[in-house]
């Protein structure tokens, strides 16, 4: 039951192309967003759809895997933990963000209308 304190698995669609940093030691981390998408029908039995943003963050053979294959508009999903931290912007103001630190992706869906990884 340890592995389900901190536990996020989310299907949705890249945002924008990913950044991806090649860092001093070698080490490659990649950053995006992912678009998930709710479904309901509101009080009026209306159907509606929201969409939530996350930031996902992912290093070394799991950036790499996003580097070459998750594209904008790519379907993938990840499995992860979430992770906080603190930041001081350029007013020196301190910012705090909640990201998603993925350690495995699943490629979904189609790229170019068909069905290959690259």
């Amino acid at each position: 039951m340890s592995t389900l304190k901190n536990h996020v698995q989310l299907i949705g669609n890249v945002g924008q192309e990913p950044t991806i940093t090649n860092l001093e030691s070698g080490r490659k981390v990649a950053r995006f967003s992912l678009a998930t998408n709710e479904h309901y029908k509101n009080n009026k039995g209306e159907k509606v759809q929201a969409t939530e943003w996350h930031t996902i963050v992912a290093w070394g053979k799991t950036a790499e895997i996003i580097e070459k294959y998750a594209v904008k508009g790519k379907e993938i999903g990840i499995s992860g933990k979430l992770k906080s931290r603190s930041y001081e912007d350029k007013d020196g103001l301190k910012r705090y963000v909640t990201e998603v630190e993925a350690d495995e992706i699943l490629l979904l869906g189609t790229r170019n209308g068909n069905n290959s990884a690259g």
